[in-house]
């Protein structure tokens, strides 16, 4: 019987980016919490909008975005849907589903919000443009697990 393959434990320099990393998205989160309290929405609201100004998409596709049961992603569609900022449609494709799309005010309040996003919009400001587009890059890689991105 063949003994499993060792298991390394990351150097300290792969442990030092991993915690950065998650520095960055603890600090993208409670910013976007931030801008969305401005506009009286939850966070898991402000995402939503976010993702449907983007483009329509079925209740089970934003469920996956989202990483959340399709129940939940309906109660924030109503609550959405009650503001004026959503509404639902049947899906081109297939009539028989329905997608969630951002109504003009929805995409208002979606561009608002990226604006107000002050982490996308200070410390990236600081960086150059090739240093934006390395880390673009770089980002890209770890997301596709390839060599190029």
């Amino acid at each position: 019987m063949a003994t499993p393959p060792k298991t390394r434990r990351p150097d300290a320099l792969t442990m030092e980016v991993v915690e950065l990393i998650g520095d960055v998205v603890a600090r993208y989160y409670e910013d976007y919490e931030d801008a969305a309290g401005e506009h009286a929405l939850t966070g898991a609201q402000a995402r939503l909008l976010g993702l449907l100004s983007l483009e329509p998409l079925p209740m089970r596709k934003l469920a996956q975005k989202l990483k959340c049961e399709p129940s939940n992603v309906t109660g924030i569609v109503d609550r959405l849907e009650a503001r004026g900022l959503v509404e639902r449609r049947p899906d081109p494709a297939d009539r028989r589903v329905k997608v969630a799309a951002a109504t003009e005010e929805g995409l208002r309040v979606a561009l608002a919000l990226r604006g107000g996003l002050r982490f996308a919009r200070e410390p990236l400001a600081a960086l150059s443009d090739e240093e934006r587009l390395a880390l673009r890059d770089l980002l890209r890689r770890m997301l596709t697990g390839s060599a190029e991105a």
